[in-house]
């Protein structure tokens, strides 16, 4: 089989370029994307103030990274499902819920962990 897209430097570039765009299109089109943008600044201030050790930061952007994962794929899934089944169809309905479940799922998980890294800080402030 012979390779028509060879691995060149530029094309890793326009690669990232692309990501980059789905990236824009996602913040642009995507209310929850914001209120997961302002929870990732107050919680990334929050971990400078309190210093959290670099353990405790391996925590918090694995979090992070979780729920914009899951928003992105969500995104993605929300967009292939409107073009497969532009009218309402009860399966099409069914993938955006399940997809929508994984990014609360994340989120859910990405509060668990908040509390169990950031609680302890917060606490000792408040003493």
């Amino acid at each position: 089989m012979t390779d028509h897209n060879p691995l060149t430097f530029s094309g890793r570039l326009r690669s990232i370029g692309f990501a980059l765009r789905g990236i824009g299109v996602m913040l642009r089109t995507q209310h929850n994307a914001w209120v997961h943008a302002v929870a990732t600044v107050v919680v990334v201030a929050m971990g400078v103030a309190l210093r959290l050790s670099a353990g405790e930061w391996c925590w918090i952007v694995l979090a992070i990274v979780a729920v914009w994962t899951a928003e992105a794929l969500n995104t993605a899934f929300e967009f292939l499902t409107d073009v497969a089944s532009p009218g309402f169809h009860p399966v099409a309905g069914k993938a955006k819920d399940v997809a929508a479940g994984a990014v609360l799922l994340a989120a859910c998980g990405a509060v668990v962990i908040g509390v169990l890294v950031l609680g302890p800080h917060l606490l000792r402030l408040l003493q």
